[in-house]
């Protein structure tokens, strides 16, 4: 049994910081141009929003028909809440045919971080949450402590994505019981689709806030000044740590605190893939990055790879820096 609360990969960890914003039935003009439209919606089943500064209504409206309409395709492939799509079809089934183009570019990402990471990415982690989630809400009482150690090694033994095989016939597992992931990298790669449909048709102002964790801007705020975003603090999430200025490309945040599985945080969704257990390097990783795929996944590998590899993993990344917070709430640069 899985709580529905904790269907996402990550909780509120970046927040806009907003002033004066109308929304989409704004009753100025559409002539005039610092006219800012809004669409609230959801994307993987986590609250979502675009911010679109534009001088006509009538595009504003349409762009963001192609939006929806793309995030709804992209969930027929992605979601695993939703029984008809493809990953959904590959965990139940142990394989897909003639898989999307979308999946196999995604998972080509995937296999390139597992060998960057030394494994520490695997997106086979989905019997671990399985395990997790059964033995802290399947039960009436839920327990302190986390499963026992031989159910978490049987659990990774399922954990293998060297294993997978993946091409334009189908999308394969090894064995049964494995299971796919892509909640750490598929939110990014949906953002990095919406603004290419924004950029093609012409949006030079946009916000866009998908899952509360994985942003991207295109030009500038509408008072000509950087978008102004607020980095929550892993130790009080209703705090910001940190308030920075974005004027282009992607920001993504990955911390265990977003999906906890009990009060304390000890045991929570991105997994040791060594151990088994929930992975304790850092508290919060926030990526900055060109692309939101990238900064989505790359927060994540961070999250879960040893700090002596994550230079190195951030080398293979050129142009991209990351702000890693330890448990102590000491906030790093990388690259130093």
């Amino acid at each position: 049994m899985k709580s529905p609360s904790l269907s996402r990969r990550r909780a509120l960890t970046i927040c806009g910081a907003f002033a004066g914003i109308p929304v989409l039935n704004s009753d100025r003009t559409a002539s005039d141009p610092s006219t800012l439209y809004r669409w609230n919606g959801t994307s993987l089943g986590s609250p979502s929003r675009l911010l679109l500064y534009h001088p006509n209504r009538a595009s504003a409206e349409r762009v963001l028909a192609l939006c929806t309409a793309e995030i709804e395709r992209l969930e027929r492939i992605f979601a695993l809440y939703r029984d008809d799509s493809e990953v959904a079809c590959l965990n139940r089934d142990g394989r897909i045919t003639a898989p999307s183009h979308d999946l196999l570019v995604v998972l080509a990402e995937c296999g390139r971080l597992s060998v960057l990471s030394g494994g520490a990415f695997d997106v086979t982690v989905q019997p671990l949450w399985n395990l997790y989630a059964t033995h802290f809400f399947g039960v009436p009482v839920p327990p302190t402590e986390g499963p026992e150690p031989h159910a978490i090694a049987s659990a990774l033994a399922l954990v293998d994505w060297s294993g997978v095989e993946f091409g334009f016939r189908q999308v394969a597992l090894p064995r049964p019981g494995m299971g796919l992931t892509l909640n750490g990298i598929a939110q990014g790669y949906v953002t990095d689709r919406i603004i290419g449909i924004l950029r093609d048709n012409g949006f030079d102002r946009v916000l866009s806030d998908f899952g509360r964790s994985e942003l991207c801007v295109i030009g500038r705020h509408p008072d000509d000044r950087p978008w102004q975003v607020g980095l929550a603090d892993p130790r009080h999430p209703d705090k910001f740590a940190l308030v920075l200025d974005l004027l282009q490309g992607s920001l993504c945040t990955s911390g265990g605190y977003g999906t906890k599985f009990e009060a304390t945080g000890k045991y929570h969704h991105l997994f040791d893939t060594v151990t088994g257990a929930s992975a304790c390097h850092y508290i919060g990783v926030s990526v900055f990055a060109p692309s939101a795929m990238v900064a989505d996944a790359l927060s994540t590998a961070l999250y879960v790879t040893p700090p002596g590899r994550g230079q190195e993993l951030l080398a293979s990344y050129p142009g991209v820096t990351a702000l890693v917070t330890l448990p102590d709430g000491v906030i790093q640069h990388l690259p130093a």
